[in-house]
């Protein structure tokens, strides 16, 4: 028998999503973490990515001042550093210094890439959707480069290689089962 839910929780019926930390900074040139979970391929041809963040966020400003962004994925073991990003903000704390990641330079945007992640996308803000009536905006963002472990991925993340860092809602995190199934039909 299936249960009504209030339609403002239909999003947890949508997770688990991937948990992301995005890096980027503004006209100080401080480099700054935000843990996204919201976030998802637009286009394939041109690659777009696109991700939601609420606008009150210090990222958020980051973000409107420089126009570029990195879209890194943390594996499960991180899952810890995902948290203090999600948790903390970037405007009181330096949140490279709290979790102790690596800062690396990116080839194609200032802003720089987590080393300790699995994958980086480099990307430049394409847009930025504010419509008032909602409490997120949604950043459009062009990727303009890709780099990932090499032997996690072939095609596709390897599964049997990999716990991927998958978020629940609110500090609750899941991963894979470590099980790839292809299916014909």
């Amino acid at each position: 028998m299936k249960k009504k839910l209030n339609v403002n929780n239909f999003t947890s019926l949508l997770h688990p999503y991937p948990a992301t930390l995005i890096t980027t900074m503004g006209d100080d040139k401080k480099p700054n973490i935000i843990a996204v979970a919201w976030i998802t391929p637009l286009s394939a041809n041109p690659p777009i990515v696109m991700f939601a963040l609420r606008r009150e966020r210090y990222s958020y400003k980051l973000i409107s001042e420089n126009q570029e962004f990195v879209v890194n994925i943390p594996d499960y073991n991180l899952m810890k550093e995902v948290l203090m990003c999600g948790t903390y903000s970037g405007k009181n704390i330096d949140k490279f210094e709290l979790t102790k990641f690596t800062k690396i330079e990116s080839e194609f945007v200032k802003v720089p890439k987590i080393k300790e992640c699995i994958g980086n996308i480099e990307c430049k803000v394409l847009e930025i959707v504010d419509r008032k009536e909602l409490d997120h905006v949604i950043v459009l963002g062009s990727v303009l480069n890709v780099e990932v472990e090499e032997e996690l991925f072939d095609k596709h993340w390897d599964l049997t290689k990999l716990n991927t860092l998958l978020h629940l809602g609110g500090n609750l995190f899941t991963t894979n089962i470590n099980e790839i199934k292809k299916e014909k039909v």
